[in-house]
């Protein structure tokens, strides 16, 4: 499988977070608190939900299942206007991205270790300390074998430092 590579234009996202860890996964919790609430948003730039992990420096190179990170339940906005009591935004700067089209259950974590064993290693890119992200639209259904998404790893090309 490979993956587009694509610049990012900035993303205002506008969601709920909880810390987390592999071994302590809260997502379903994260999401079942926060899906209810979305009607409450405005300015929605699109009717996808965007799953948002924000992980620690080095946290692939000195890989833990309980290393802490931030998980977030998002939608897209244009504009931080109105914001919801309990919800917090968030800018995911503009960047490079590779964007892989996954179609499976959201409970399969081959992908990942695909992406992260296989594709990252042999490609010209490194991963980089920014913001991963799913964009899930009208295809996803959550542990469905027949769900789409999009995994939006962030990259930097191989021996170049993020500045």
């Amino acid at each position: 499988m490979q993956p587009r590579i694509v610049i990012l234009e900035e993303k205002k996202l506008l969601g709920q977070k909880v810390s987390m860890s592999l071994t302590n996964n809260t997502t379903a919790q994260l999401w079942s608190q926060f899906a209810p609430r979305i009607k409450e948003i405005q300015h929605r730039a699109s009717a996808d939900k965007i799953s948002m992990q924000i992980y620690p420096p080095n946290y692939y190179t000195q890989f833990s299942p309980t290393t802490p990170f931030e998980k977030w339940a998002t939608v897209e906005v244009t504009s931080f206007e109105a914001i919801p009591n309990g919800m917090q935004t968030f800018v995911v700067q503009k960047g490079l991205y590779a964007v892989f089209d996954y179609k499976g259950s959201s409970a399969d974590s081959s992908i990942f270790q695909y992406i992260f064993s296989e594709w990252i290693p042999n490609s010209d890119y490194a991963v980089d300390d920014r913001p991963h992200f799913e964009v899930l639209g009208a295809n996803y259904k959550n542990n469905d074998p027949n769900s789409e998404e999009e995994i939006w790893i962030p990259i930097r090309p191989k021996g170049k430092i993020r500045p």
